[in-house]
């Protein structure tokens, strides 16, 4: 009880103790494509750290309280610790809407929001306020898929002084990552709940276990009570349809705001990041 307690005193101080940092919309063009984007920078002229953050299946625009109670309040989060953070829209720059029911995806996670994930890195590589050395990846759900594609270990490509620093990864779905024998060349932290019916937990356990021995450091925080989104700010608990690649074939699964798992993400993400 103590550590609720001090879960909802520490979410409570964080909205009042940070103000929210102002997004600036930017294009990068790459591969044929537009990629429009949300940049969000701390004051003054650097260089700072920076992450490329992926959305979920629901985009960037097309959710405004998903933006509002996740990705705002990261960005705010993450500013007030000195980093500069950019969201590219894998969906909207192609003139898709939510992809959370769509069977059949023309924008996968193991293929275009890697490119996207990539591009996003060269881009803030390029920017005078930003350390291109300490670049990170970032997402959730569909996007968390994407980073863990993004920075998987293969023969063709092994970290290097260009390439992401680190990732973290929120309720990731993991299925098809264990069958192609995962690994990470990047420090990965992966953080899901143990009560999530989108993503499952246990997935993501046996890939983190088939990893070992020949991947860089990973470190995976199952949350017992929390479901899929607990990271949401103020979202009851509520039953979603219809979806896509969830555990009930029926397409049925819960989300919303765990405050104690919220509460150690805000804090284990940020000191991740920074190491």
């Amino acid at each position: 009880m103590a550590y609720r307690i001090l879960a909802f005193v520490f979410v409570a101080a964080l909205a009042c103790s940070q103000a929210a940092a102002a997004p600036e919309r930017i294009d990068i063009p790459h591969d044929g494509v537009v990629l429009h984007a949300t940049l969000y920078r701390p004051d003054g002229p650097g260089p700072f750290p920076a992450v490329v953050a992926l959305h979920d299946c629901g985009g960037l625009t097309e959710r405004p309280n998903t933006e509002a109670q996740l990705y705002a309040k990261w960005a705010d989060r993450l500013v007030a610790d000195g980093f500069v953070v950019v969201f590219p829209d894998s969906f909207g720059s192609r003139g898709l809407g939510p992809q959370c029911r769509e069977h059949h995806r023309t924008v996968h996670a193991s293929r275009e929001r890697v490119s996207d994930a990539n591009a996003a890195r060269l881009w803030l590589q390029q920017q005078s306020y930003v350390r291109g050395d300490r670049i990170s990846l970032l997402g959730w759900a569909n996007g968390a898929a994407s980073v863990l594609w993004t920075i998987r270990l293969t023969m063709a490509r092994h970290h290097d002084a260009t390439d992401f620093r680190s990732a973290v990864a929120f309720y990731p779905n993991c299925r098809r990552l264990v069958q192609s024998a995962w690994s990470a060349r990047v420090p990965t932290l992966i953080l899901i709940g143990g009560a999530d019916d989108w993503t499952l937990a246990s997935t993501c356990q046996q890939m983190v276990a088939g990893a070992r021995g020949r991947s860089a450091h990973v470190q995976l925080v199952v949350y017992p009570e929390a479901q899929h989104e607990f990271d949401r700010a103020n979202t009851p608990i509520r039953l979603r349809t219809g979806l896509v690649n969830t555990v009930d074939p029926s397409g049925r699964a819960h989300g919303g705001t765990n405050p104690v798992a919220r509460a150690d993400a805000f804090r284990r993400v940020p000191q991740w990041l920074a190491r």
